[in-house]
């Protein structure tokens, strides 16, 4: 069974975890996930664009804007992991302890499958899927090759590993044995993952409606050989509708399922599919673009959180939405009718290689301060609504790695009553 592991702080996710396991048919706990790890796939681009963007002319984030929110997300506290990779876990984990008197879980992508190469002008991605891993394990926990027992636990102590499978026999072997060599090596050095499986990016003899079942019945047979020891954390995979996802579940109950997020899309998308594959008994979101490319981070992370405890409901939280945005003066990327309509979301990196929508141009006020310092540009440091709290606020805030799920509610309403009136 689940074993967490001893940290200063109490991670939300081992707790959530020990829930889960404890009572899987019952327990509503529900685990969100950052996945600021789109470095590892879309080069300059994986940022999105910045909100200094004019028009004809594009001009990316920073890999240290980037940075920035990802620290601003941890400070707010509601997500249990924050997703990054290797490099982005070196400076924010290793030397900057961003994590260490936080319940966020930091993680890191522990291999980079060719199908998530979507560089400008490539085509990797049309290929059948081939295993690689630039990240090293000893990297992630610790920084260095040849990590002591003790350093272990100074990174990031928790990856994500990617497989496709394509119904071809030769890459499908080939990626089943990367993978047993992978979680051989975790093992050995205690380094915990969950398994994120893509649908297929060329898929051979597979029709459309054959792909959930495909995909279904490989991770099945695919952990049937592998002991407690070795098994992922929770999968990661693509929603295909009620259906698949029961079965899934249903198959082994202490096989966690969580859901990955695909491309951008509408607001009402990301809101729609997390409330959609909780109902059907998914128990992590795992949302990267959806967030990122969000206008503010901060207060869609917020009503994510919202939906998955029940205190608003997906439509009630597009609107809401919309209304944070009018008081921070900030332009939506849609109009509200436009971003409650659901589109169809390509659950794939390279489906999908646009990297964002032009957002407000940042401007300043007397005092310096840009629009999208915080995350979602509120037109003053005062004005911003969903910056990060200060130290002493922090401090004094709820601690929602303790409370309970009726506690959060409660919580959650008086402060939605606050913003929205």
């Amino acid at each position: 069974m689940y074993l967490p592991l001893e940290n200063a702080m109490q991670k939300s996710l081992d707790r959530k975890l020990a829930a889960i396991h404890a009572d899987p048919g019952g327990c509503k706990e529900f685990i969100i996930a950052d996945a600021k790890d789109a470095d590892m796939a879309f080069g300059i681009g994986a940022a999105g664009l910045s909100p200094e963007t004019h028009a004809g002319e594009v001009r990316f984030r920073t890999l240290a804007e980037y940075r920035q929110q990802i620290r601003e997300i941890v400070r707010q506290g509601i997500v249990d992991i924050m997703l990054m990779s290797t490099s982005t876990n070196d400076v924010l984990a290793l030397q900057e302890r961003l994590f260490d008197d936080s319940h966020v879980t930091p993680a890191a992508r522990a291999n980079d499958t060719s199908d998530i190469f979507v560089v400008r002008g490539g085509s990797y991605v049309q290929e059948p899927s081939r295993p690689f891993r630039t990240a090293a394990v000893d990297h992630i926990q610790c920084g260095h090759l040849a990590c002591e027992p003790a350093e272990r636990v100074r990174g990031a102590n928790l990856g994500l590993y990617s497989v496709t499978f394509n119904n071809r026999l030769d890459e499908d072997l080939r990626a089943l044995e990367e993978y047993r060599q992978f979680r051989l090596e975790a093992e050995a050095k205690g380094f915990r993952h969950f398994l994120e499986v893509f649908d297929p990016n060329a898929p051979h003899a597979l029709d459309a409606d054959q792909i959930p079942k495909f995909v279904n019945d490989s991770i099945a047979r695919a952990l049937a050989g592998v002991a407690q020891a070795g098994r992922p954390l929770f999968l990661k995979v693509v929603y295909h509708g009620p259906k698949a996802m029961e079965e899934l579940v249903a198959y082994d109950p202490h096989l966690i399922v969580g859901i990955l997020g695909g491309g951008a899309g509408t607001t009402y998308d990301a809101f729609k599919l997390i409330s959609e594959a909780q109902k059907y008994g998914a128990r992590v979101a795992l949302f990267g673009r959806k967030i990122n490319h969000a206008e503010c981070q901060l207060a869609f992370v917020q009503f994510l959180r919202l939906i998955v405890d029940g205190a608003i409901s997906p439509e009630e939280a597009v609107r809401a939405y919309h209304s944070v945005l009018e008081k921070l003066e900030l332009r939506p990327h849609r109009s509200l009718q436009d971003d409650l309509v659901l589109q169809t979301g390509v659950m794939s990196y390279g489906g999908s290689p646009t990297v964002g929508v032009p957002a407000m141009p940042a401007q300043s006020d007397s005092a310096g301060h840009k629009h999208g310092d915080c995350g979602c540009g509120g037109a003053t440091k005062a004005a911003c609504a969903c910056s990060p709290p200060s130290a002493a606020n922090a401090a004094a805030g709820p601690n929602f790695s303790t409370m309970t799920q009726a506690e959060k509610r409660a919580y959650q309403k008086a402060k939605r009553d606050r913003i929205f009136g």
